[in-house]
C-alpha cells in the first residue's frame, strides 16, 4: 500500500515528469528512426517508467496506440500479484503493454515519448516511488527493439539531455502477466484519488499540451 504525502508529491512531481530538456529538440532522433524498416501495424512495446497508473493514460491517448495494458514483467515467479509486486522481493516491474500500429506511429517515436515523460536517470525510482518494482525499463520483444533502443539512449547519453547518466534497463521480455483489472485505465477510473491528482494529474496535463499534436 502506498502512503501519500500530498505536501511531498506537491513539491517534487515535476522531478517526475523527466527532464525539463526535451528529447524532440534532437535533429539526431531521425537516425534512429531510419532503423526501423519494415513496419507491420499491431506491433508491441512494453516500457517501464516508474507507477504504471502514471504512463498508461499517457500512451493510451496517442494516435496509432490501440490499447496499453498495465502489468508485470521481468520477475521471478509466476502470476504474480500487485501485493508480491510491492514488497520489491519478486523482482517484475510495473509495465505498460503498448499494443500500435506502426505505420501511424514507430517505436522510436514511443521511445522519444517513454524518455520524455519520466526520469531515466533515477535509479530503481520514480518520485516518491522507490524500489525495483518502479525501475526505468524497456523489455525488448525483438533484436531490433533492442538496437533501437541502445542508439536511442545513447544518443540521449552522447547528447547532455540529462544532466545524469540514464539507467535505463533493457531486459528480453519473456512473460507479461496483465495486472489486476482494477489498475487498468485506473487514472480516467479514480481520477480524484489524491496520488491520481498530485502526481498523475500533473503529467497528464503537461503531456497534453506538448504532444497535443500526436493526440486521438
Amino acid at each position: 500500500m502506498r502512503i501519500f504525502n500530498i505536501l511531498v508529491f506537491a513539491s517534487i512531481f515535476l522531478l517526475a515528469c523527466g527532464s525539463n530538456k526535451s528529447t524532440k529538440q534532437m535533429a539526431e532522433n531521425e537516425k534512429i528512426m531510419d532503423k526501423e524498416t519494415n513496419v507491420e501495424a499491431n506491433s508491441k512495446a512494453v516500457l517501464g517508467g516508474g507507477c504504471f497508473w502514471c504512463i498508461e493514460t499517457l500512451f493510451a491517448d496517442l494516435q496509432g496506440v490501440d490499447t496499453v495494458l498495465s502489468g508485470y514483467a521481468g520477475g521471478q515467479i509466476k502470476n504474480p500479484t500487485y501485493k508480491e509486486i510491492c514488497s520489491g522481493n519478486t523482482g517484475h516491474a510495473e509495465v505498460i503493454e503498448v499494443n500500435y500500429d506502426s505505420s501511424i506511429i514507430t517505436f522510436a517515436e514511443i521511445l522519444e515519448i517513454f524518455f520524455n515523460v519520466h526520469d531515466p536517470t533515477t535509479l530503481n525510482r520514480q518520485g516518491n516511488d522507490v524500489g525495483t518494482q518502479y525501475r526505468s525499463c524497456i523489455m525488448y520483444s525483438s533484436e531490433k527493439q533492442k538496437e533501437i533502443s541502445q542508439a536511442y539512449i545513447k544518443q540521449l547519453n552522447e547528447s547532455g539531455v540529462f544532466d545524469s547518466p540514464i539507467v535505463t534497463t533493457l531486459e528480453p521480455l519473456k512473460v507479461l502477466y496483465v495486472a489486476e483489472d482494477y489498475h487498468q485505465n485506473y487514472y480516467n477510473e479514480n481520477g480524484e484519488q489524491p496520488y491520481c491528482q498530485f502526481v498523475v494529474r500533473p503529467k497528464v496535463e503537461k503531456f497534453k499540451k506538448q504532444y497535443k499534436d500526436k493526440l486521438k
